[in-house]
């Protein structure tokens, strides 16, 4: 399988955080499927560590610690940017939005705990 990894989920891989769930990390971990981070979820994990919701200095260690993971960096295209904008239903969340939209471009699986993903009839795993 191809996963696209939620922002929280590529923390809490990268972190080896309790919260990933077992189902999720064995099919990360798998050499036979492939994970990629989206190109937002470096803007999200700055924002949220200026916000002082993310401790010391995760984004600036993202680069790196995507390198040692392995985990390539899907960059957003203008299909998965009109994509985005054309979502229906009333889910605000910017990233979100494009984290779904590229997850159905590029035809892959979402690894999230966000139920919200549901709504928008895009596969997830958790």
């Amino acid at each position: 399988m191809r996963f696209l990894l939620d922002t929280h989920a590529l923390i809490w891989w990268l972190t080896d955080h309790p919260r990933l769930s077992r189902a999720a990390r064995s099919a990360i971990a798998d050499p036979d499927n492939a994970a990629f981070a989206n190109a937002v979820s470096g803007y999200e994990i700055a924002n949220k560590q200026r916000l002082g919701k993310l401790p010391g200095k995760v984004a600036q260690e993202l680069p790196s610690a995507l390198r040692r993971a392995r985990i390539p960096v899907l960059r957003l295209g203008l299909d998965h940017t009109v994509a985005a904008g054309l979502l229906p239903g009333p889910h605000r969340d910017p990233w979100d939005r494009l984290i779904m939209a590229q997850a159905m471009v590029e035809e892959l699986t979402i690894v999230t705990i966000d139920p919200v993903f549901e709504d928008y009839a895009v596969p997830i795993w958790w």
